[in-house]
């Protein structure tokens, strides 16, 4: 149902009876042009040029891994990147034709992040063509009558340009002399009553109105064009991205009325009564739509909707947050049960959202949420070679299979949602799982306010840039969070403040060294702790102490952590391949297979119904000085747990495991359970009943 009256009277009646108060315009759906100067907000944390952080240690193992896998091949084979529309090809997923942008966005960042000449071979020749091919109009894309022209997919391939300008200088007048001249056409569509962006009847590019709900994505390139490359076009800039947030607000798609307590859905099945659209609870568009208010605050500064992007975030974490930091929507949200499914075009969103959130709000949660899906959600619906990929995920799955029951439990999900594959349901997951890694490293390193540079995202690299007239150089050398400490070479002209982000869960006994001064940390209530250096080198350490914490779920369940990493039962597995078969169910076209591509079955050859007692947890440490690669395959991290776990009768339902027994009935006998990290087990079960146990030895 779309917002209407009635929604505008519960919307109304809820502010009078629960006191709550809505950001500015959020009923009306209004323009936002209110102030004199047209200045943006900036944010608390500065992202560097794409480009100026590189990788180190584990984690450029895994971008070289998803450089050899999928992502660095579809262009080569996959038809829906190879033999796309917008280089002249014929075969797309979807009158979208969003899918080679999808991948032209993250494989930008991937190429030029690695600095993997191959890769940017790839993308160069893309773009190429596509500004080649720019149409007369200014219209990029393949689309050439006004039915079929939709704004959407161009957002994310203007994305991909911005990025693409930041780290190849010589491509930059080039892109922006192409971007201005879509901006002009872009302007006159939305002009012309939301044309490209709202379908009107014998339209046909957007039928369900996946680009009103996200509209708000062309913000983040515009929003830089508008600061970095304005010429004389910056009005023309500033009205389109007004035009887009007032269309979608016309297409019930302004989600300024959705992230508000009352209205935002709790658990929510179908049939729904809901008094806004549908696509509002997509998984995926949530996860862009955490994004949303901030894009309207750079330009209003109105404070309320920074403030709502707290709302929104917490509503998210309280309603329908996975443990492994995405969003439980299979594709569209339901409950907590650890049978729903999380979609990994949502992980891939949810990465960047919480580092882009992170940059303007400056909450320390937000960067251990960031980095709690990039441990958890990412890897773990991904296998280790990177070659496939699932399309939902489960809390718990004890089989990676085509389920027999279809429909199941989920949604909006096919029975082989849970198979590790080339396109295991929709084919967006294919196109759009590249840009996780090489985003979340984009971000790892930012500027601060008083001038200085904090490693937020903990994760091994190097940044280089100037402060002004001060060269910088930092490389963060760690294992991090296979292990806890964190070294430090860093190089500087001048003077300046480094910053090193201290995780919300990590003890106060954790400690920093300072050319050879061992000291406890004391982090602002930002978590960031602030290090003082002077010119020339410098070696800063910092030795994180935690412990394995438990969250309790409903109905007497628990899922364990140690630092940022989720952990599940290790299960014995026989994996075999399969032949892939395409999301539609068909025989998969031979064109897009290569003799790499394969659909694995997974089946449990070890218990993997359990009870845990989680009074009794103990850690494993194995060496750590050298990691496994690949470091995301079972039994490859070296941190471990043992807990005490009994084998209990857990029932079967849509030919998978049922929610966790409320009593569970006990059919073993206690004993110490190996737990893995969640990420490097591609079977798992990490949200479990509770039992109490006799003493187990934990040693063995």
């Amino acid at each position: 149902m779309a917002v209407s009256v009635i929604a505008k009277a519960i919307t109304a009646s809820l502010l009078v009876t629960t006191g709550l108060t809505l950001p500015h315009d959020s009923l009306r759906g209004e323009s936002i042009r209110h102030r004199d100067s047209q200045d943006l907000v900036q944010p608390v944390y500065q992202s560097l040029p794409l480009g100026a952080i590189k990788p180190r240690g584990w984690f450029k193992d895994q971008l070289q891994l998803e450089a050899a896998g999928l992502a660095g091949n579809l262009y080569d084979f996959y038809r829906f990147v190879h033999d796309s529309m917008w280089i002249g090809g014929s075969t797309e997923y979807s009158v979208l034709h969003e899918s080679s942008p999808y991948w032209f966005n993250g494989v930008v960042s991937l190429a030029f992040g690695l600095d993997d000449t191959r890769l940017q071979g790839q993308v160069y020749d893309y773009m190429d063509y596509v500004l080649d091919h720019q149409q007369d109009d200014g219209w990029l894309g393949p689309e050439t009558t006004p039915e079929s022209r939709g704004l959407w997919a161009r957002c994310y391939f203007l994305l991909g340009l911005m990025q693409y300008a930041q780290a190849d200088p010589s491509q930059e007048e080039r892109i922006v002399d192409s971007m201005h001249k879509y901006i002009q056409l872009a302007h006159s569509m939305l002009k012309d009553n939301f044309t490209g962006l709202i379908q009107k009847e014998g339209q046909d590019f957007d039928g369900d109105g996946f680009g009103a709900m996200r509209a708000h994505e062309m913000h983040i390139p515009l929003q830089w064009l508008y600061e970095k490359h304005p010429r004389n076009n910056s009005q023309i800039i500033w009205e389109t991205m007004e035009l887009m947030i007032e269309g979608g607000a016309q297409a019930n798609s302004d989600w300024r009325k959705y992230w508000v307590k009352g209205v935002y859905p709790e658990v929510t099945y179908t049939p729904r009564d809901q008094p806004y659209d549908e696509l509002f609870n997509h998984g995926v568009n949530m996860a862009e739509g955490l994004r949303y208010p901030l894009a309207i605050y750079r330009m209003t500064h109105d404070e309320a909707l920074r403030t709502q992007t707290r709302t929104a975030v917490d509503l998210l974490a309280q309603y329908h947050k996975s443990l492994a930091g995405t969003i439980i929507g299979d594709e569209f949200v339901t409950d907590l049960n650890p049978i729903r499914g999380a979609e990994l075009c949502t992980a891939a969103e949810m990465t960047f959202s919480m580092a882009y959130i992170y940059q303007y709000l400056g909450d320390n949660d937000l960067a251990d949420w960031a980095e709690q899906v990039a441990f958890n959600a990412v890897p773990g619906s991904i296998f280790p070679d990177w070659w496939s990929h699932q399309y939902v995920q489960q809390e718990n799955q004890p089989w990676s299979r085509n389920l027999t029951e279809s429909p199941g439990m989920w949604v909006n999900v096919g029975s082989q949602g849970n198979v590790f594959g080339l396109e295991p349901n929709y084919p967006c997951c294919t196109v759009n799982h590249p840009q996780a890694y090489p985003k979340f490293l984009a971000n790892a390193f930012t500027l601060t306010e008083d001038g200085g540079i904090a490693h937020v995202h903990l994760i091994p690299g190097s940044v280089t840039t100037s402060l002004g007239n001060n060269k910088v150089t930092i490389q963060a050398d760690t294992n991090y969070p296979f292990g806890m400490n964190l070294q430090y070479t860093i190089n500087s002209d001048s003077d300046f403040t480094f910053y090193v982000r201290i995780p919300g869960w990590a003890d106060q006994s954790s400690t920093i060294n300072v050319g050879g001064k061992t000291s406890q940390i004391s982090p602002s209530d930002k978590g960031l702790q602030k290090v003082e250096l002077g010119k020339g080198s410098s070696s800063v350490s910092v030795t994180l102490e935690t412990e394995p914490r438990v969250v309790t779920r409903a109905n007497n369940t628990a899922a364990v952590y140690y630092g940022p990493l989720l952990y599940s039962l290790y299960i014995d597995s026989k994996v075999s391949e399969v032949t892939p078969i395409a999301f539609d169910g068909s025989a998969m076209p031979l064109s897009s297979t290569t003799g790499h591509t394969h659909d694995h079955v997974i089946e449990p050859t070890s218990i993997w119904n359990v009870a845990i007692d989680t009074s009794q947890i103990k850690m494993v440490h194995a060496d750590a000085s050298t990691l496994s690669n690949p470091i995301w395959d079972l039994g490859a991290p070296p941190v471990e747990l043992r807990v005490a776990a009994v084998e209990i009768d857990w029932p079967l339902e849509y030919d998978t495991a049922a929610d966790p027994p409320l009593e569970p009935k006990i059919t073993g006998k206690p004993f110490s359970a190996r737990f893995v990290p969640f990420g490097s087990a591609k079977i798992h079960m990490a949200h479990l009943p509770v039992v109490e146990l006799a003493k187990v030895d934990l040693e063995t």
